[in-house]
């Protein structure tokens, strides 16, 4: 595996990754809530994504979730299997 100081332009790579977000009750990821629903509150949530940019200074990466299509700024303590990527239309 590789670490997010390796990564090299021009080439697409992925990792496994974790982030905060605001939870449904069911557990996963809030999303497209109506006037007067709740979330339950604040968790971890953990997947794969795409990386998109790469910020040294910060450490940060904006990461695409290949299932989800949500973006995540999350910091490179927070992403581990990093490895280059192939994507594939059906």
């Amino acid at each position: 595996m590789f670490t997010p100081r390796d990564i090299t332009a021009g080439e697409t790579w992925a990792c496994r990754y974790q982030t905060k977000t605001m939870l449904g009750h069911d557990g996963k990821p809030a999303t497209n809530l109506k006037p007067g629903e709740t979330a339950a509150g604040p968790g971890t949530v953990e997947g794969i994504g795409i990386i998109r940019t790469r910020d040294l200074e910060r450490e940060l990466f904006e990461v695409v979730d290949i299932q989800t299509q949500r973006t995540h700024v999350v910091n490179f303590a927070d992403v581990w299997d990093i490895d280059r990527a192939e994507i594939v239309e059906d």
